[in-house]
């Protein structure tokens, strides 16, 4: 694979601080990276600058061997799941994702065939005519999901989409997640400060604090041969608590 997204000497300074510090990497096409780091690690500044909300002091971004630094965000062909679902709560499951391609405005009978066909993919159909309080957690998520698939992004971004959600919910939203990834091959960027969540998804792993990257690798690399003291308190330790083997972490058995 290609690098499809190169992020280059990207800083940001709020107030004097320093956010981002000089971040460098890169995402292949069709990958799932998870960038994980605790509160107020820059992680989330990270994701407004790739999507266009946000503005960095200095760097770039290129997708497909163009710069969209200073592409608006609906030019950069970015989707974006958020906590919150951010659903229309008056329409139903059809209508939240129709709706989305209306206004983008795709043809009506394409937009229609598109709608019902994602909803189908991603597990929906039988809750097709069900508003948002009729869904459970997992359920109001997917449908954050298929609305972003709807539009062909060349990548989607997530901010804690599972934060919100109980334990058995997450863990049945992961499987679901790399299978909606593997079905569509798309690259997935994925913002989370839960370990095991990092682990059990991703292809590669970017673990950040105070503004800069720790360590970018795969889950097994970083588990077997953490860069610092850093990455083994905050990332090894913790799952070594949580679960018995790396098989565990990376969801083999999940």
């Amino acid at each position: 694979m290609n690098d499809w997204i190169k992020v280059i000497n990207i800083s940001k300074i709020y107030n004097n601080v320093k956010v981002l510090d000089n971040i460098s990497f890169d995402v292949k096409k069709g990958e799932f990276l998870s960038i994980l780091g605790p509160s107020g690690c820059g992680k989330t500044t990270l994701l407004s600058i790739l999507i266009g909300i946000e503005t960095a002091d200095e760097g770039k971004i290129i997708i497909n061997n163009e710069d969209i630094s200073n592409f608006s965000p609906s030019k950069r062909g970015m989707g974006m799941v958020f906590q919150n679902y951010a659903l229309f709560t008056n329409m139903t499951v059809y209508e939240n994702v129709f709706y989305a391609l209306k206004i983008n405005k795709v043809p009506k009978k394409e937009a229609q065939d598109i709608a019902l066909n994602i909803i189908k993919k991603v597990g929906l159909e039988e809750h097709i005519n069900k508003k948002p309080n009729e869904l459970s957690g997992g359920q109001m998520q997917r449908v954050a999901i298929a609305r972003t698939l709807a539009l062909k992004p060349s990548v989607i971004l997530f901010d804690e989409p599972m934060s919100a959600l109980d334990a058995d919910i997450r863990l049945t939203l992961r499987k679901e997640l790399k299978e909606i990834q593997k079905e569509f091959g798309i690259t997935m960027i994925y913002i989370t400060h839960d370990q095991e969540e990092a682990f059990s998804l991703s292809d590669r792993v970017m673990v950040m604090n105070k503004g800069v990257i720790e360590q970018i690798d795969t889950p097994n690399k970083i588990f077997n041969n953490p860069k610092n003291e850093y990455v083994k308190s905050f990332v090894v330790n913790h799952l070594v608590d949580k679960v018995t083997s790396i098989e565990k972490c990376t969801g083999i058995d999940l």
